[in-house]
């Protein structure tokens, strides 16, 4: 499903607190089950040919639990996951899901990865979960508000103010994720530029630029499922997404995600 920048308030028809309060739902029907084979030894097929793009029980038995819950609460939406096929309506609202978005971390042990939900309205996210169950957090991002769960603590969260590139620190999953010398060229110079990279954190990145523990994400080769729900989580905490050439987020692509104007037209010149 395309996805169109930026995200968007919500329509008159839906509830922000009834929203707010599903996503937490999700996250919670997730973590029951992702939780029961992280860091235990689960089969790992490879659902590509050529390259190596794991998938688990995990994965397809959580997206059929979101699935499950919004069938039960919104029955007439659509819903694009990353393991099932598609459930297409006459709806202006779609679900975009990846239940475990960073499953080679997840397979690795490492709690970089998350659950992934937006829920979108004409094509354009207006609200997004990343839920971390193991690290015990949960991302929440409307238009104009980002709030971290941690248990019974609730934060709003604002991203980074730092305005230079050689003061920020840039998140991206791998340098190999970069599809051609090209890509590979650009980004180096760009992190050449940077105060700090750090690399492996899939959806985790996204999150932390809008927690304001970092500045940047440059990634390249996501889907929609990917960043679909980032949008609003970095947007809400005052952030940009877009594409490397400034433009509307889409399928996915070529995506930067950056915490304040200054960074972000600092890093579309590189």
């Amino acid at each position: 499903m395309a996805i169109k920048n930026s995200s968007a308030q919500l329509p008159q028809e839906l509830d922000q607190k009834e929203i707010h309060s599903f996503l937490l739902k999700i996250s919670t029907a997730a973590r029951a089950i992702t939780l029961k084979y992280f860091r235990k030894t689960v089969n790992v097929e490879n659902k590509e040919q050529t390259s190596f793009d794991p998938v688990t029980v995990a994965d397809r038995e959580a997206e059929n639990a979101i699935r499950d819950l919004i069938a039960q609460y919104f029955p007439d939406h659509n819903i694009f996951g990353e393991e099932w096929e598609p459930k297409k309506t006459n709806s202006a609202f779609s679900w975009i899901i990846d239940p475990i978005d960073g499953t080679r971390a997840f397979i690795s042990g490492l709690p970089v990865w998350g659950t992934l939900a937006a829920l979108c309205y004409e094509g354009r996210p207006i609200a997004g979960l990343m839920s971390q169950p193991h690290i015990g957090e949960d991302f929440i991002g409307f238009a104009g508000n980002t709030t971290l769960h941690r248990g019974d603590e609730k934060s709003t969260l604002s991203t980074s103010k730092v305005k230079a590139l050689n003061e920020a620190t840039m998140f991206t999953t791998s340098p190999r994720i970069f599809l051609n010398e090209n890509s590979l060229a650009h980004y180096d110079k760009l992190e050449a530029n940077m105060r700090l990279a750090r690399y492996g954190l899939d959806c985790y990145g996204y999150a932390m630029v809008a927690a304001g523990h970092g500045e940047l994400v440059v990634e390249e080769g996501l889907k929609d499922v990917d960043i679909a729900a980032m949008v609003p989580i970095v947007e809400g905490a005052g952030g940009i997404v877009t594409t490397w050439s400034g433009k509307p987020v889409t399928d996915g692509g070529q995506v930067i995600a950056a915490a304040n104007p200054n960074i972000h037209e600092a890093a579309l010149e590189i």
